[in-house]
């Protein structure tokens, strides 16, 4: 059985959430209160969530965690078989994580410093900017790389805040992505695609 150490509303485990159930995989969840974190630092020496325990692997981040889903329950699939079609969907991930999370990353950093100013003016504008290029990516096509997969699993749980956030999440970050991510009459498509994947099931 695997084991997932998680807490609520952490787009992270969410990533993992959605490839879990899609793929059709019983999980055991085990919850975590972000003020005590011992659980998972004995589990996996570190404090950050998700963490997977997959038999005698303990697999820590969540792309990490989608890369060794795909190879040990490669159906259905995450990743496009074609190496060349992949390959883009790796790109993809590498930019999602490394430069479109930087700007609410350090907007959210700056607000919690007091801070308000011309930085944060201009990060807000980039992170709304970004909103047509995910419109781009979903012209004539249902989800990021035409099938569901990784690049779905791994941008969602952020960018679903451009449409809601529930009441009692009081997260900065994530009321930065809500108040900072703006959908407009140009971005339809993003849209649909916000509410489609979130009527997907979540383990």
């Amino acid at each position: 059985m695997l084991r997932l150490f998680r807490f609520s509303y952490s787009t992270n485990v969410e990533r993992v959430a959605l490839a879990l159930a899609f793929k059709g995989l019983e999980v055991e969840s085990i919850e975590v209160d972000p003020g005590d974190r011992a659980a998972v630092r004995a589990a996996s020496g570190q404090d950050l969530v998700p963490v997977l325990l997959d038999g005698d692997a303990v697999v820590t981040d969540s792309t990490r965690i989608l890369r060794h889903l795909e190879a040990r329950f490669p159906d259905p699939p995450l990743f496009p078989a074609d190496r060349a079609r992949a390959a883009e969907v790796d790109v993809f991930l590498d930019w999602f994580n490394r430069a479109w999370k930087r700007e609410p990353n350090l907007i959210a950093d700056a607000l919690e410093r007091g801070e308000d100013g011309a930085d944060v003016a201009r990060w807000s504008d980039r992170l709304q900017r970004r909103l047509d290029l995910f419109e781009r990516l979903l012209y004539d096509r249902d989800h990021l790389f035409g099938a569901f997969g990784a690049a779905d699993c791994a941008a969602w749980p952020f960018l679903r805040y451009a449409a809601g956030i529930e009441p009692d999440d009081d997260e900065v970050f994530h009321r930065v992505l809500h108040e900072r991510m703006t959908l407009g009459e140009g971005h339809r498509r993003l849209d649909a695609w916000i509410e489609r994947v979130g009527a997907r099931p979540r383990a």
